[in-house]
């Protein structure tokens, strides 16, 4: 009888006797450099390339996750892993791993993982990303697309697998634009309104549509699940690392890093930001003031470190930008001096601290706004002078989500509704517009590299683009796997662009030179709206927050 057969039967009799651990064999002496490794199969498919295996030592806040080669075969490095108790886990949709646990000693550990295949679509649809779902989905383009917006604050397994009748989900979808973008089932914030909803007496076409997709008439999904395949070859080369925050709420946004290497982050939608010690996984948090208290919503967008190392945090509808000094842990707030009643739902979002130190000049926006506070501004927060950005008569719409400057630090501008970027003069103040190649897809997040090239993701043209502000030309890449969505770009100042979305949970990387993609399948479920690169080492590593949960995620490529 086989090797494999023997394992098997082991396997059932394990399970049979209730035994949460599958059998550890130890390697011979010496065989493998590796401190855990193995083979993942299953009986339908035999060895399977392409499966991620994550490893979290008992009582540690950090997991380490591999994938599977063409064998089949994975490998945790040895300095990856201490001596101690791990819990298995995978990432394989259509596929299930028994409870799984391995002790690593000094010695090299073997354990292969053989997986079950999923015969049940209701079960294969709670692993799915957004996109799979999406694509899964029967119906026009527009409707498709329409689904799109509610991983604003939920995956979309929330709605595939609700009960809702026609006119249920018809009051649910009215209900959820009053919900701030920040907003999560944990934390539901609501837009300021006047007045209650309307009451609604007839199924909506958007209602009618969302019933029609899910489980309110059957038991079953009538249209076949659509999954994209497993990573391959280059994809496979790669080590992740993800890190729980410690308030299970914790919804991280955006990542920065100083000078020390330690990981600052924001919270979406909780009043708190924090540092991450990438070494220990040991986190601290601070809670800004609230300027605004009782339904106003909590938390912030972009967070980002100036010259002196101090952190810049936009703290949101408190309109509030937050400066912490982590020397003396002082924690200073500066407020929009505009009248309340001019504020309507704005929300302050995006900071560039980068080249203050030219002219003591903050640039920042004020996005989503019914009010009259809206659009770009810069502050000298020394003087405590304010100055929002006036455009004359006629000029293109400039009321950006994104701001950035550059090595002069003058501002630029981008709206992924938006088919032009802009450039507003430091010392002038006077604006610039440049059209985008492909229309009807604006940009929605970037990142300004060292030669002034502004690296952005355009997020309704799953491209990336890369706008060099010498030449005032535009360059274009389309990102191979569809629902992408590229929230956000940057690139590594060597060789390599990065982009990640909120939907098929796949983090891409783009060799500039010769324009081959590589995407790397993320560990678990991850709402993408900021890429961070860490530059440092032979190869650039990529930086998430997941922001439907408590984790960062960094993703090291092991081969260029």
């Amino acid at each position: 009888m086989t090797k494999a057969k023997l394992f098997a039967l082991g396997l059932v009799a394990t399970m049979l006797v209730g035994t949460a651990s599958m059998r550890v064999t130890q390697a011979a002496e010496g065989t493998s450099s590796a401190a855990l490794t193995g083979t993942v199969s299953s009986q339908a498919d035999g060895p399977m390339e392409g499966v991620l295996i994550g490893a979290k030592r008992d009582g540690s806040t950090i997991s380490t996750w591999v994938v599977s080669n063409a064998q089949g075969q994975y490998s945790f490095p040895r300095d990856r892993m201490e001596p101690g108790r791990y819990a298995i886990s995978i990432r394989a949709v259509g596929y299930e791993l028994p409870a799984t646990s391995a002790d690593v000693k000094g010695e090299s550990t073997r354990l292969d993982l053989p997986l079950t295949k999923i015969t049940r679509p209701m079960k294969i649809a709670t692993q799915m990303s957004n996109a799979e779902l999406i694509m899964s989905a029967p119906g026009t383009p527009q409707q498709r697309a329409s689904l799109g917006g509610c991983v604003n604050c939920h995956s979309l397994q929330r709605v595939f697998l609700s009960h809702f009748d026609p006119l249920e989900m018809s009051i649910v979808a009215a209900r959820m634009p009053r919900h701030t973008n920040n907003s999560s089932p944990m934390h539901p914030w609501f837009r300021p309104q006047e007045g209650p909803l309307p009451a609604i007496t007839e199924p909506t076409t958007q209602g009618k549509y969302l019933s029609s997709i899910n489980l309110s008439a059957t038991d079953a999904f009538q249209f076949p699940l659509k999954t994209l395949p497993r990573p391959k070859g280059k994809a496979t080369q790669v080590i992740y690392t993800v890190y729980e925050l410690p308030r299970p709420d914790a919804s991280p946004h955006d990542v920065a890093f100083d000078a020390d290497g330690n990981a600052w982050y924001s919270d979406f939608n909780s009043q708190y930001f924090g540092k991450l010690d990438v070494k220990t996984g040991k986190v601290v948090e601070y809670s800004p003031p609230l300027r605004r208290t009782g339904q106003v919503a909590q938390g912030g967008l972009q967070i980002d470190l100036d010259k002196q190392g101090r952190v810049y945090y936009g703290n949101m509808s408190q309109l509030q930008i937050v400066r912490l000094d982590p020397k003396t842990g002082k924690i200073e707030t500066f407020q929009l001096p505009s009248p309340e009643a001019s504020w309507g739902d704005a929300h302050l979002t995006m900071i560039d601290p980068a080249h203050m130190d030219v002219d003591g000049q903050l640039w920042f926006n004020v996005a989503f706004d019914t009010g009259e506070s809206g659009g770009t501004w810069r502050v000298d927060l020394a003087k405590n002078k304010w100055t929002p950005m006036t455009y004359p008569k006629g000029s293109p719409p400039a009321r950006a989500y994104d701001v950035m400057s550059d090595s002069q630090n003058n501002a630029w501008g981008m709206q992924m509704t938006n088919d032009k970027l802009w450039k507003t003069d430091a010392k002038t103040l006077q604006t610039t517009w440049y059209d985008f190649p492909t229309k009807g897809a604006g940009c929605r997040r970037g990142h300004m590299d060292s030669q002034d090239r502004i690296w952005c993701g355009v997020f309704n043209g799953n491209r990336l683009a890369m706008f060099d502000t010498k030449t005032l030309k535009f360059t274009e890449w389309t990102v191979p796997t569809e629902w992408t969505r590229p929230y956000d770009a940057q690139y590594d100042d060597r060789a390599y662009a990065w982009t990640a979305g909120m939907d098929n949970d796949i983090a891409v990387r783009l060799n500039v030179a010769t324009g081959e993609f590589t995407q790397y399948l993320l560990p678990h479920e991850t709402n993408v709206r900021h890429v961070e690169v860490q530059k440092s080492g032979a190869l650039s590593s990529l930086w998430l927050g997941d922001q439907h949960g408590n984790t960062l995620i960094r993703i090291e490529p092991l081969v260029p």
